[in-house]
């Protein structure tokens, strides 16, 4: 019933495939329209509309080396960088 279709994006000019599978995903959703634009620039356009996230910068508990997190660290419990978090969570799950 569906078939590949290559349409234009309106933001960069590429072509693009709209595809059979993503059609019949539209058509199930009730969409009526095609996209306009290609994932790239949907994409972009999503992350463009979201507010970039604050690091805030702390020592780690572990290793004492600098760590960036998304969060207000406080004395309450303990920062970990992402190499000293990662080995903390696979030990818990082991």
């Amino acid at each position: 019933m569906f078939e590949d279709k290559t349409l234009v994006c309106k933001d960069c000019g590429n072509e693009f495939v709209f595809t059979a599978g993503e059609q019949e995903f539209y058509a199930e959703k009730g969409l009526e329209n095609e996209p306009k634009r290609c994932k790239a620039c949907r994409d972009a356009k999503k992350n463009a509309a979201k507010a970039p996230r604050e690091l805030f910068t702390t020592v780690c508990a572990e290793c004492g080396k600098e760590a960036k997190v998304p969060f207000q660290p406080n004395n309450e419990k303990p920062v970990y960088c992402s190499e000293c978090y990662a080995k903390k969570t696979s030990e818990q799950e082991a």
